[in-house]
């Protein structure tokens, strides 16, 4: 399966999830963008090592993964984001020590704040954009430059909302069976995918 690069378009704020945050991010060889719902914490370190002049007065735990891996020469060399089940992404860190590689496991939202800081390049496969990516609307009048920040703050929200709702596929599942998926996915550890359902409940 051929890897597509992937470039961080924006953060916006969702406006069904409450605390949550869709992470945009572009095909670097095409127009697609890949909307990702993410933590309020990791979209507040992701938009801190966006902003290079931002320095927090203690190391976030992102940073602190950098210092410790810097101080053991551990380099992240790219992250892939390598599957998507019921609109949850999962990602894997290639990493390398002593010319030797090793992938791990990790929640998309961290493996990008970490690839941010390692300057380390984003990949999916295509199949997975075939499948979740979706098309922006652009607005002719604005400057290219303006276009981008503008774009995730004011276009974002009513088609991102739809894509990742889509993507999710809970809303024909029942409160009975939503709970279900809640305890399964408490159980596994996969918090990123209970939250996603207890919003789902919340909104019922």
């Amino acid at each position: 399966m051929s890897l597509v690069r992937l470039n961080i378009k924006g953060i916006s704020y969702s406006q069904t999830q409450n605390g949550a945050y869709a992470l945009i991010l572009n095909e670097v060889d095409g127009d697609r963008k890949l909307p990702i719902v993410i933590g309020a914490f990791e979209a507040q370190s992701i938009a801190i090592a966006l902003e290079k002049e931002i320095r927090p007065p203690r190391p976030l735990t992102h940073d602190l993964f950098k210092n410790f891996a810097d101080r053991f020469d551990i380099v992240v060399k790219q992250v892939i984001i390598h599957k998507l089940v019921d609109g949850v992404f999962y990602s894997s860190l290639i990493c390398e020590r002593d010319k030797i590689e090793e992938i791990i496991d990790a929640r998309t939202s961290d493996a990008i704040a970490l690839a941010l800081r390692f300057q380390a390049p984003i990949f999916t496969y295509k199949n997975i954009l075939d499948k979740a990516g979706i098309y922006l609307k652009v607005n002719p009048k604005k400057e290219d430059e303006e276009q981008d920040s503008i774009l995730v703050d004011d276009l974002i929200a009513e088609e991102i909302e739809a894509a990742t709702v889509e993507q999710e596929g809970y809303k024909d599942k029942s409160l009975e069976e939503l709970n279900t998926l809640l305890d399964e996915a408490v159980n596994n550890e996969d918090y990123e995918k209970a939250a996603k359902i207890r919003d789902e409940i919340s909104k019922r």
